[in-house]
């Protein structure tokens, strides 16, 4: 009797119904996340006075191509670094981003006779910074945090107009991570006159924290 019993309350036992609502798995919501990719060049470095053509970027949401943002824009007329912020988003208020840099460098003769190439000591730490002239008024800058763990940490610099210089915002390898790092500078002064030369800037850069790094030029 207690056999019969159970094969009966089996068979009554009601069968799962996977037949959810629309954009749901049992209770829970699935949720679509945008997604976005810049078009060409992250970091785009031009003379002043050049048309700019903006290369765009691609956004996705579900597989299918969606609209995107753009914040920010470039003036060619003024020199300058001017970054540009892409983003897309999801009904949910979910956001994707992604970004460029655009350096609008001036044509002065300055720039074009500038040259800042050299090796230049954190006092702080003792390292040294080594900066490689490789175009009009564009270094390559090692190690731009004067610090152990930033040796091998090779950015692009730009003196784009008169004196000032900026590592603007890219992506470079950083051995310390063994990965891409973002990284960008502010707060930049570079005293061409000063005996020695120096130079002080504030990098933005994962690990790098937020303090005033003093370089002076051996």
């Amino acid at each position: 009797m207690f056999m019969l019993v159970l094969v009966l309350l089996q068979a009554c036992a009601k069968e799962p119904d996977f037949n959810y609502p629309e954009g749901y798995v049992g209770i829970s919501k699935v949720v679509d996340f945008p997604s976005i990719a810049i078009k060409g060049e992250r970091l785009i470095i031009q003379d002043q006075g050049v048309p700019y053509t903006e290369p765009g970027a691609e956004a996705f949401l579900k597989g299918q191509s969606v609209t995107y943002a753009t914040n920010g824009t470039v003036n060619t007329s003024t020199p300058g670094v001017y970054e540009l912020e892409y983003s897309a988003s999801s009904p949910d208020g979910f956001t994707a981003t992604d970004f460029r840099t655009v350096v609008i460098m001036s044509t002065a003769a300055d720039v074009t006779n500038n040259n800042f190439a050299g090796t230049y000591n954190r006092e702080l730490t003792g390292l040294n910074s080594t900066w490689t002239k490789t175009g009009r008024g564009i270094y390559d800058v090692e190690n731009p945090g004067g610090a152990a763990a930033g040796v091998g940490f090779v950015v692009k610099l730009v003196n784009y107009t008169g004196t000032k210089v900026s590592i603007p915002k890219q992506q470079a390898f950083d051995p310390s991570i063994g990965g891409l790092n973002t990284i960008k500078s502010t707060s930049e002064v570079y005293r061409a006159t000063a005996v020695p030369v120096t130079v002080d800037w504030i990098l933005l850069a994962g690990g790098y924290g937020n303090g005033l790094r003093t370089f002076k030029k051996l």
